[in-house]
Order: structure tokens, then sequence, then C-alpha cells
């Protein structure tokens, strides 16, 4: 695969386009607004669509919205665009009407179903693999720490899918542990509010987490 369509404009969605572009991947951002990219495009060797276009461009997706606005991007993206293809989920459902308490993110769902969940519902055909939820977006391509490669947690139901991801994420510096189906992701999606802990308390946002098997 060598074509990514990505859905978003924020940090995460030009980190990782970026990124991708480095390892040699054509990249199309998908955005409402064209003119948040401009300054991004001139330094990257990019396409820049609207959220159908991306979706109908890219192999493999990714997911790289406000938790918020997942499900309507879906709906916008086309789901006739997204059947059949691995959607890397790099959502979190933070609830951005509470600010944290104590460094504790709040979130709008709870541990008895994930986002991405949610989100596999709205396309059923699609496949989803929950991915970079669980660092900031200046570690998602090439980390470099002193432990080493860092650990990436993904889950989905299918395995075709996540080996799509685990070949990316290895390329671009990661370690993958994968924690299994779908309802995974009601255990990975809440890393995100631990990692963030460190960075509202002490404002330490250069750490990742790495699983240490014997």
């Amino acid at each position: 695969m060598k074509k990514i369509g990505i859905l978003g404009s924020g940090m995460v969605a030009k980190t990782l386009g970026a990124g991708f572009i480095k390892h040699g991947y054509e990249v199309m951002l998908g955005t409402s607004d064209a003119s948040k990219l401009a300054d991004w495009q001139t330094k990257n060797d990019s396409k820049i669509g609207s959220f159908s276009e991306a979706a109908a461009f890219g192999e493999m997706v990714v997911l790289a919205v406000k938790g918020i606005h997942a499900e309507s991007a879906l709906q916008r993206a086309g789901l006739d665009n997204l059947a059949g293809k691995t959607i890397l989920d790099a959502t979190n459902p933070i609830d951005e009407s509470r600010g944290p308490v104590n460094g504790v993110l709040p979130f709008f769902t709870d541990l008895n179903q994930s986002l991405m969940e949610r989100l596999q519902v709205v396309a059923p055909s699609a496949n989803f693999v929950k991915c970079f939820s669980c660092v900031g977006n200046h570690l998602m391509v090439d980390p470099q720490l002193p432990g080493g490669p860092p650990s990436m947690f993904i889950c989905g139901n299918s395995d075709g899918a996540k080996q799509e991801a685990t070949a990316l994420l290895h390329q671009i510096g990661w370690e993958v542990e994968d924690m299994g189906a779908a309802e995974a992701a009601r255990a990975i999606e809440p890393l995100c509010i631990l990692w963030c802990i460190p960075g509202f308390k002490e404002n330490k946002w250069g750490h990742a987490f790495k699983l240490l098997k014997p």
C-alpha cells in the first residue's frame, strides 16, 4: 500500500501526513477548510481534498479528527469509500465540554463501550484498527526514546487490517502489541488519559508506553 488518505487537518493529521510522506507514501489530507493546510502543504508533497476525496484516494485511511466529530467524519467521507479498507482510528472520546480534573481528562464514553466500537457500527464494512491514540503527536512517527522503540497498542476485528497496521507501525519505529478484537479499545482509549496526566500536572509530554515481557 502506498496511498494513505487522512481524515483531518489538525496536528495529528499533519504530523502523520508528513511522517508518511517521509517514509515514501503518497498522502491526501481530507478537510472541510483547505486554507487550514495551505502553509503545511507548501512544506510537504501532499494532496489536499475533501473528506470523501481523501477516503476514496487512500488504500488505507487514517481517522484523525476530534472524537466528538469522528462519527460525522465517517459519514462525510462516504461509507462506500471506506468499505473493505483498513481505517487506523487515532481518535479519543474526550469530552471537551469539561476540563481535566487533577490532570484527568473526562471522556464521553464509559468502560463498557469504546468510541471505536461506535465507529465500527457506523461503518460496518470498514476494518477499524485502534492506533496512535495513546501517545502525543510529536512521538507518532520515528519516536526516539532512551528505552528503545515504545509499544503501540492496537486492536480490531480484522486480522488482515491489523497486519497492515503492524507493517506500517514497524516501518515508522514502533513495537506493536495486538490486544485483540474491537472490545479491547475500551482499555486502549483510556491510555490517553493516563498519558496526559504527567503533561497536565508537570508539563511533561515526552514519554510513551512500553510493554515489558519475559
